[in-house]
């Protein structure tokens, strides 16, 4: 039983992994992070109750608040303050990839 559940703590974290290799990459070929949302969508009750989880909602949140940002620095763009907002999602985007992907390897939860 203690092997089954090693294994599948393992497949939980390779696959945290993957989204956060999937985010990043997003931030140079877009569709990417449609990608990641989407697995994280299909897997997130397997992570219910392991630390993974806590990885799971941060990465969600980051898709939806990136895109949001996104959204809202193109539709202002015309006004030139969209590309302030642009860049600072960008490095915002950066941070939170990065966090994740620091937190995941030292073994710790997100904070929510």
């Amino acid at each position: 039983m203690e092997l089954i559940d090693h294994e599948f703590e393992r497949k939980l974290n390779n696959l945290t992994l993957a989204v956060y290799i999937l985010q990043a990459l997003s931030l140079f070929v877009g569709v990417t992070a449609i990608v990641a949302i989407i697995i994280n969508y299909l897997k997130r009750d397997d992570t219910r109750g392991t630390l993974y989880e806590s990885h799971f909602l941060w990465q969600m949140r980051t898709f939806w608040w990136g895109l949001l940002g996104l959204v809202l620095g193109y539709l202002t763009v015309f006004l030139l303050v969209g590309f302030v907002i642009l860049f600072a999602v960008y490095v915002w985007l950066i941070y939170r990839v990065v966090k994740g992907f620091l937190n995941l390897n030292d073994g710790k939860p997100m904070p929510l």
